[in-house]
């Protein structure tokens, strides 16, 4: 098991860590490594409920029960314009 070295932590959230860690029972290691591995999980699971602009879009317009072949047919138009200017050079500004 290896070690970790956090530098430049402020007082402020060394005192934070330690007050939650005598709360808790833990030492201030254990309470900052809990601490560490539910952020991790969070920001995991956050990834994991990204969702496209499409869908994004789509959804907001469900919502609403605007919905219709026609946004349908707006959104695909969308999309192919996306998917065909993908990897186009940028244009010299000066």
């Amino acid at each position: 098991m290896g070690d970790l070295l956090i530098r430049n932590i402020s007082d402020a959230m060394k005192r934070d860590i330690a007050e939650a860690a005598q709360r808790s029972g833990n030492s201030l290691s254990d309470e900052a490594k809990d601490l560490l591995r539910d952020a991790l999980q969070r920001k995991t699971e956050a990834k994991s409920e990204t969702v496209s602009v499409y869908d994004a879009i789509r959804a907001a317009f469900v919502s609403e029960n605007a919905v219709d072949d026609e946004f349908a047919a707006i959104m695909e138009e969308i999309e192919a314009a996306r998917k065909k200017d993908f990897g186009r050079p940028f244009e010299d500004f000066e």
